[in-house]
């Protein structure tokens, strides 16, 4: 691998401070590739305006054409980190705006891009925040391939398109899982559930590589929740983890909210252990998961 600096005109901006990692990566085949560090970009989906893409400057590489806001990482930077932070300086994202779904990775050896696809939870308007967007629009993505578009960003969209439609989430039952360990819990089940829900936030945050979710070649930030019953009832949402207080039986309430996420699209993975509520969430279509499963991933994250 060798590190070659940028010249004036390339790619990044001409003027003002350059950060270490604003360099070429020439590969041993000569293939050029930029940021010392590897590379970032955000893919951001408002499920009324589509995707955003960024017209690129002509200074910058493969100006003229359409792609991610994005660019190196600095170094030690995390790559969710750095494709916000691009998507700030490049097109004004708000950093509360989005909620990471899942990430895609690009590697070549001497040299990764990471994709972040996030979700907007806030409605937002881009804004040319830099001189490298000649322009920022929202397009559907069906409208994604007739624009002329990096060459990178071609390569990896046709993947990442055919996941927009994946919401994966991780149905949980609260009372299997937390009775699945004989650590005194049935002194204070609200305690418990409390404690368990504060472990799938964690989970939630971390991520879950696409492998346990049947999506091979990503990681994944599913959307969690989970159904509490009897003294656990109180037990209230918090953030990345909303729950459900089943006003009846416990396993009722599993498949009611099984079948209604299902209808709204999302891919649900329950969690339990219950041989019987195993056979009624499958019969939903949702895919189930032992508890073992779950801890697995919870001592993970």
């Amino acid at each position: 691998m060798t590190i070659v600096p940028p010249q004036p005109g390339e790619p990044r901006r001409p003027e003002g401070p350059r950060d270490p990692g604003d360099a070429w990566v020439v590969a041993p085949t000569g293939e050029r590739y930029w940021g010392r560090f590897g590379a970032a970009g955000l893919l951001a989906v408002d499920p009324d305006k589509g995707v955003l893409l960024q017209h690129r400057v002509g200074w910058s590489h493969h100006g003229g054409t359409w792609a991610l806001p994005g660019g190196a990482l600095h170094q030690d930077e995390p790559a969710i980190e750095g494709a916000l932070r691009e998507a700030g300086e490049e097109a004004g994202v708000p950093r509360g705006a989005v909620r990471p779904r899942f990430t895609s990775v690009f590697e070549v050896g001497v040299w990764r891009y990471t994709t972040l696809v996030a979700d907007v939870r806030a409605p937002f308007d881009p804004v040319i925040s830099d001189p490298e967007s000649l322009e920022l629009a929202w397009f559907a993505p069906a409208q994604v391939d007739s624009l002329p578009l990096h060459p990178g960003f071609a390569a990896s969209w046709p993947g990442l398109r055919a996941l927009l439609a994946t919401r994966p989430l991780i149905l949980v039952d609260a009372a299997n899982v937390v009775g699945s360990v004989p650590d005194g819990w049935w002194r204070d089940r609200a305690g418990a559930a409390e404690r368990l829900r504060e472990r799938l936030a964690e989970l939630a945050a971390a991520g879950v590589d696409g492998a346990e979710l049947g999506v091979d070649g990503t990681h994944w930030f599913p959307e969690v929740a989970m159904v509490v019953e009897g003294r656990a009832r109180e037990v209230a949402s918090a953030d990345r983890v909303e729950v459900f207080a089943a006003p009846g039986s416990g396993d009722d309430e599993l498949v009611a909210r099984a079948e209604s996420l299902l209808a709204d699209g999302r891919s649900v993975i329950a969690v339990t252990s219950d041989r019987e509520l195993r056979a009624r969430l499958e019969a939903t279509g949702a895919a189930v998961h032992g508890v073992t499963w779950l801890r697995s991933l919870v001592g993970r994250a």
